[in-house]
């Protein structure tokens, strides 16, 4: 019901079309100026809105590289109480630089985490406050033209793919499929478990790369989950009844793999990026308290973990836990990955 409704919204993602086109043609032609930095910086973003994977795959791209160099992230900080330019610090709350950002922050407290709108403008100021900065990864910009990263990374979901989605509002498109030339590598997110070369190969085929992208394949993978304020781990078993929190865009894998793990669970659905007020907390612990079972527990995603931080007095006796989403690259491809990710590195170095 809901996409015939949105069959009827075509004439406006016809108009919508025409300014994205008229906006990318005016960058391609420099009219429109964008600025590429004597720096190493990678891009990850998708064409779609909604949730492709950004922020798991940022998360790998700082596992692959904060060994080995000096890295930086930087980020618009969406739903953010501030204005400009920041970077985290101990003190730093999520109302401050937006979940995602804080969620790096607290994962991984030794990278300089940054927000702020303009990335041209705030790439100069990271650099001047950090200058031993060695690599920059921008979360969610592959759309926002106006800088030029030297590595960009596009995610495609696997159910969603880009070229068979449409664009908004009668799709989920915020980008033409046409954009994704300006991609190195294009990555396929969500994939299911048991994905065929067969299809891998016809997937590859429909999005038709060029032949200086790489295109890759991942699946989710749920690590173990974590007590949100103290942090000790918990294993999840069949017999457990828990309460899902969830506030993030596409949450049906994770129900999938609920599904998969406990007999049964009762959800509470927030919008995306869902700032928790103190009502949806007594909420929360009412819903929580009518579960019958003594083995129990709140489930959320680290997204909502960092908004939920805040409450930490009202629910330090509850048995919360968050449950980390990550990327594995599927048909042992991890290594190449890497090794393009490494290349330009390197190559870059050697170029300047």
């Amino acid at each position: 019901m809901l996409k015939s409704f949105r069959y009827l919204l075509l004439p406006f993602s016809f108009l919508y079309g025409i300014f994205i086109r008229v906006r990318n043609w005016l960058f391609d032609k420099d009219y429109l100026k964008s600025a590429a930095f004597n720096f190493p910086i990678i891009c990850i973003g998708n064409l779609a809105v909604g949730g492709t994977g950004k922020t798991p795959m940022a998360e790998y791209l700082i596992r692959l590289l904060k060994n080995d160099y000096s890295v930086a992230t930087l980020s618009r900080g969406y739903k953010r109480k501030t204005k400009g330019f920041g970077i985290a610090n101990e003190n730093t709350t999520a109302l401050e630089i937006g979940d995602e950002p804080m969620q790096f922050h607290l994962k991984f407290p030794d990278i300089t985490v940054a927000v702020g709108e303009e990335r041209l403008v705030a790439i100069p100021q990271l650099l001047h406050d950090r200058p031993g900065t060695q690599i920059i990864i921008l979360d969610d910009a592959f759309q926002h033209r106006t800088v030029r990263a030297g590595l960009n990374i596009l995610l495609t979901d696997y159910k969603n793919l880009y070229s068979r989605d449409l664009l908004l509002p009668s799709g989920d498109l915020r980008d033409t499929r046409q954009s994704a030339a300006r991609a190195e590598i294009i990555i396929v997110t969500k994939c299911r478990h048991n994905l065929s070369l067969k299809e891998r190969e016809e997937i590859v085929a429909e999005l038709n790369p060029n032949t200086n992208q790489s295109v890759f394949f991942t699946e989710i993978s749920y690590a173990r989950p974590y007590h949100l304020f103290s942090k000790i781990p918990f294993l999840i078993t069949p017999g457990l009844e828990l309460l899902l929190v969830c506030g993030i865009a596409n949450p049906k894998p994770l129900k999938e793999f609920l599904t998969a793990q406990v007999q049964s669970y009762d959800m509470l659905r927030y919008p995306d990026h869902h700032i928790f007020s103190i009502d949806e907390l007594e909420e929360i612990k009412k819903q929580f308290e009518k579960i019958p079972s003594v083995n129990k527990i709140i489930l959320t995603t680290e997204k909502d973990g960092v908004r939920l931080q805040k409450f930490e007095n009202e629910l330090k006796d509850y048995p919360i836990y968050v449950i980390p989403i990550e990327h594995s690259f599927m048909f042992n491809d991890a290594d190449r990955f890497y090794s393009l990710v490494k290349s330009f590195i390197i190559s870059f170095a050697s170029n300047t």
